[in-house]
């Protein structure tokens, strides 16, 4: 049986990373979320991408504290 990593707008992902949408933008230009797929006119991120942001910060965090 095949897991579906569910797609999420820009709300979705900006709200999972507990942040503005124009700040979301903003890093989505810097690089620290990635670029959006695009189906269409529309943007999406699949879920498993925005949590990789998460756990990417948190291993940052445990290097800096080493």
């Amino acid at each position: 049986m095949e897991l579906i990593d569910p797609l999420l707008t820009v709300r979705e992902g900006a709200a999972v990373l507990q942040m503005s949408i124009p700040t979301f933008w903003r890093r989505v230009a810097d690089g620290t979320v990635p670029k959006p797929l695009k189906i269409g006119g529309i943007s999406r991120w699949p879920r498993s991408e925005i949590v990789a942001v998460i756990e990417h910060a948190k291993a940052a965090r445990t290097q800096r504290a080493a």
